[in-house]
């Protein structure tokens, strides 16, 4: 029988320099803030609206401070209109706490 529940670390994934993230997304919040783990994704609030692409834009801004990383550095890889996205983020040199997440094994 399958495990329904989720692993510890489906939310996220480490492949050499690059972390690929599993997120979920609430646009037009009153803060820019990363909440933690929620129903097995990395639940992120964001003040901008999901409208013409100013949610993403803003995403990819607010995770470069985040990481500290160049907004080049993080792609969408998935879910550029939907509310979770699959996101890589190339070389970061720190991680939020509240993600739960180690450093490259």
């Amino acid at each position: 029988m399958k495990n329904s529940q989720p692993a510890d670390t489906d939310h996220f994934r480490w492949d050499g320099d690059k972390l690929t993230l599993h997120c979920s997304i609430q646009a037009n919040s009153s803060e820019d803030r990363i909440v933690g783990l929620v129903a097995g994704l990395i639940k992120i609030r964001l003040t901008a609206a999901p409208v013409d692409g100013k949610a993403n834009k803003h995403l990819i801004k607010y995770l470069s401070k985040q990481f500290d990383v160049k907004r080049s550095a993080i792609t969408i890889l998935r879910g550029h209109g939907s509310r979770q996205k699959s996101l890589c983020i190339e070389n970061p040199e720190s991680i939020p706490n509240e993600l739960g997440i180690g450093s490259r094994s």
